[in-house]
């Protein structure tokens, strides 16, 4: 049994990833999934959807591979974090479609609590701020607002999880309701300095602490599979929500690194090590990894909206019909243009923190066009990257790595790696293998498994793709980042 099965659900698809002894991939599968939007600012998952579309690209890419069940020695799962699920524990019904971490509808929620002088506390034991991102909040709605639900909490009968744990109930046909480290720190309920659920912070926000899973190391015995769904019990021995594990897929161990993934969001992590380092600047302290009982810590800025807004290109505007036909259009906007695009589509994420924000375009000229608008798009996420790395240096200080490390389906993009090189004025290093999230979880499940080498051995495999070394004129950098934090300040004042 040399292959591990990664499994990487997240924001719009699921996908399935083997990889062979060698951490090479061997095969794969991806299918998409409908995105609900109930209400202005609300998102949600239909579960059987997440559930679906796991079992079936999980299955695909084993039939792709050629190989059996029997060839698999574990799986590993990464996942999108903070979107929330609650389930009875006796029929397994979710009973109410998932909460997506885009979500904004616990907004006066997180405003009462901050009103009340609670979010220092909060902060304090979490490393996190009060907004409606976190599943805190998004529990506390479904209890109050699904009819029964708190009765039935209160009786033991349902159970709450971020996806990973969802998925983790539907392997092992209930038997295991645990998460890891790293998602339990993105719930706003959980202590990341003592390791364990707050009693208090479930108090404050009316959560029974009945519901919440065990949490156990990112490397760990999460159980094993149904023999039913791919002929054989499987173990699970690997879980990380899908910005540490593209963190541990980066390779990066050492305090001081840095990694950037660009999916729907954008997420940029620093490895701080055994350090809980409080932001001054609006960052989030939370768990890189943990290994062996002991937790790694991070800062970490997370932006709402970056490959999500070419999406929007394409779905909203329908002014491209491919992801990757934005390049070649930004590559003809007119340079004289200065068309600033804020994606605040459900709020503004790192350092500003502003979920009643929406989106807004400035510079529009008669002349603007398509071209222009891609052009926008993609300098969006350099911008906002530039946000995060501003913040994550002045709480660091001189110790952060001056280079910083991507991935995720935008990272191919080599126009907007230029421009984001460019207007951070440091250099980016793009890996050979770009799907660090499920390399990441594969590596966590293998680790465990016990066929994949010590974390300071699987780094010294990380292989560089390609290093794009800023090439823009200081004032030009500069200029169009003052222009960039203009549009923002406007977008806010609105």
């Amino acid at each position: 049994m040399t292959h591990i099965l990664a499994i990487d659900q997240g924001t719009t698809s699921s996908r399935a990833i083997l990889f062979d002894g060698a951490l090479r991939v061997v095969a794969s599968a991806q299918e998409e999934f409908a995105q609900h939007y109930p209400a202005p600012g609300w998102v949600e998952h239909d579960p059987s959807d997440l559930w679906s579309t796991v079992a079936g690209t999980a299955r695909a890419a084993i039939e792709k591979a050629g190989i059996g069940a029997d060839d698999i020695a574990a799986i590993g799962i990464t996942n999108q974090r903070e979107t929330t699920l609650i389930w009875d524990r006796d029929t397994g019904q979710p009973i109410h479609n998932a909460i997506v971490w885009q979500d904004r509808r616990t907004a006066d929620t997180c405003d009462a609590l901050r009103d009340a002088g609670h979010e220092p506390m909060i902060t304090a034991r979490t490393g996190l701020l009060l907004d409606p991102y976190f599943s805190g909040t998004k529990v506390k709605w479904l209890l109050d607002h699904v009819p029964g639900a708190r009765e039935r909490a209160a009786q033991g009968g349902l159970a709450f999880g971020t996806v990973d744990c969802f998925l983790i109930w539907k392997l092992t046909g209930g038997r295991v309701h645990a998460t890891d480290a790293t998602n339990a720190a993105r719930t706003m309920l959980y202590n990341i300095a003592d390791g364990c659920w707050d009693a208090d912070l479930c108090a404050l926000l009316d959560v029974p602490m009945a519901i919440l899973p065990d949490v156990r190391d990112c490397a760990a015995d999460f159980g094993v599979t149904r023999a039913d769904l791919f002929g054989r019990e499987i173990p699970i021995c690997g879980v990380a929500g899908d910005q540490q594990a593209a963190t541990v897929g980066q390779a990066c161990f050492q305090p001081g690194m840095m990694k950037s993934t660009y999916g729907t969001g954008c997420f940029a992590l620093l490895n701080t090590g055994t350090d809980r380092v409080p932001s001054k600047n609006r960052l989030l302290t939370t768990i890189a990894y943990q290994l062996n009982g002991k937790p790694t810590y991070a800062l970490e800025g997370s932006i709402f909206i970056a490959g999500a807004v070419v999406q929007w290109l394409r779905d909203g505007l329908k002014i491209i019909r491919e992801a990757r036909e934005t390049q070649p259009l930004a590559e003809q906007a007119d340079p004289a243009q200065e068309v600033v695009l804020v994606p605040a589509f459900t709020g503004l994420g790192a350092p500003y923190w502003r979920p009643e924000c929406r989106g807004a375009i400035y510079g529009l000229t008669r002349n603007s066009g398509p071209a222009e608008l891609a052009r926008a798009a993609l300098e969006s996420v350099g911008y906002q990257t530039r946000d995060l790395l501003e913040a994550m240096r002045a709480d660091w200080g001189a110790q952060a790595d001056g280079v910083l490390r991507v991935d995720g389906g935008m990272a191919a993009s080599d126009w907007a790696m230029q421009f984001l090189a460019d207007i951070l004025g440091a250099p980016v290093d793009r890996p050979v293998v770009t799907e660090t999230t499920a390399l990441g979880a594969a590596y966590l499940a293998g680790l465990q498994a016990g066929i994949y080498p010590a974390p300071e051995d699987f780094a010294k495999g990380w292989a560089l793709e390609r290093r794009f070394a800023p090439a823009m004129d200081v004032a030009v950098r500069d200029g169009k980042y003052a222009r960039w934090g203009r549009a923002v300040a406007a977008t806010m004042n609105v």
